[in-house]
């Protein structure tokens, strides 16, 4: 490589660079005040939607065994200003929906509530049959964004081409029952670039964001300027990387979990989703949401360096590395044991 394309190329690189920041400064700056009965929101994307930018997981809903208490968490989530629901076909055989479509029911709250759900199938039956299934359990004639979950082999990408969950979705959509498109996955950046190179203009794309992520496989520098290009929202997870309640992030790294979120939330996500299973977390969560302040570059570059020995190696971040947190329905799907 000669001297003149050496720096034609280091060019090029520090102008998409700055292109990238340019965007995620724009999201940032589009996070709306809070008020005293809600939450900041964001734009998703291109869609013209504002969403809260704290998003109640729908996992944890169904592990709770008292009926009453996870309604109580969805309705008070709405009532305190998180109306960004988040769900999936297959979390606990269909509980997660079906409490949260009995929660949202209630008094009007499901016409305050961006609702998400699921997609578990890779085919056009099976899509068209989740669809249903999700539409009866969240008692709802549509979804506001419907997103193929767990793209994580690097065959789902062509799948949902090819096996004709993309013309399923597309058909909801015309219909109305789906408004808007998405895909998540937490293993690899290169499977969510592919689908991001597809031929559709997706509306959303839910990752891993968090403080370790920026130094193992990282989404945040591969996926996420890319999703900004091309006008897709960013939806963040695994801030506190899932296990303990505070999170094995926090618990290997000794962060602080409401430290975790801050840095996430000062990532250029529309988004960040939480796994609450109290009212005394949600009102944390809520807490935290109302005084958020971005860390400034400097801060955030102080955190990742701060912790960069437990970071590099995935030690804490196995979802991306293994099939533990990989889910039943789709280790099946691949001819895997449904159980590690």
């Amino acid at each position: 490589m000669t001297e003149s394309t050496t720096r034609r190329v280091f060019l090029q690189q520090a102008a998409g660079t700055a292109a990238a920041s340019a965007l995620a400064e724009r999201v940032l700056a589009g996070t709306s005040d809070a008020s005293p009965t809600g939450v900041p929101t964001r734009e998703l994307g291109r869609t013209g939607e504002r969403v809260s930018i704290v998003c109640l997981g729908g996992w944890h809903i169904g592990t709770l065994e008292d009926d009453s208490e996870a309604l109580r968490l969805v309705q008070a989530a709405v009532d305190e200003g998180m109306t960004f629901m988040d769900n999936a076909w297959e979390y606990h055989r269909g509980r997660s929906e079906e409490l949260m479509g009995r929660a949202l029911a209630a008094d009007g709250r499901r016409k305050k509530a961006f609702l998400m759900t699921k997609n578990c199938s890779r085919d056009y039956d099976g899509s068209k049959k989740h669809l249903e299934d999700s539409l009866r359990r969240l008692r709802t004639d549509v979804v506001d964004l419907w997103q193929f979950h767990e793209i994580i082999y690097d065959n789902d990408p062509e799948w949902i081409f090819e096996k004709g969950a993309m013309k399923a979705a597309l058909e909801a959509r015309q219909e109305g029952k789906v408004r808007y498109i998405g895909f998540t996955g937490h293993k690899h950046p290169s499977i969510h670039l592919r689908m991001l190179e597809k031929p559709f203009d997706w509306d959303a794309a839910q990752m891993p964001v968090n403080v370790l992520d920026a130094r193992y496989r990282s989404f945040q520098k591969e996926v996420v300027p890319a999703c900004l290009r091309k006008g897709v929202g960013v939806l963040g997870m695994k801030a506190l990387g899932g296990g303990s309640p505070d999170g094995i992030i926090a618990a290997g790294t000794g962060l602080a979990p409401a430290e975790c979120y801050r840095f996430a939330l000062s990532r250029p996500v529309s988004s960040q989703v939480m796994g609450l299973r109290t009212l005394e977390q949600l009102r944390a969560a809520v807490a935290l949401a109302r005084a958020f302040t971005p860390m400034s570059e400097a801060e955030q570059a102080a955190l990742v360096a701060r912790i960069a020995p437990e970071a590099g190696d995935g030690r804490y971040e196995l979802f991306k590395s293994t099939q533990a947190f990989d889910g039943p329905v789709h280790r099946e799907q691949h001819g895997f044991p449904r159980q590690s």
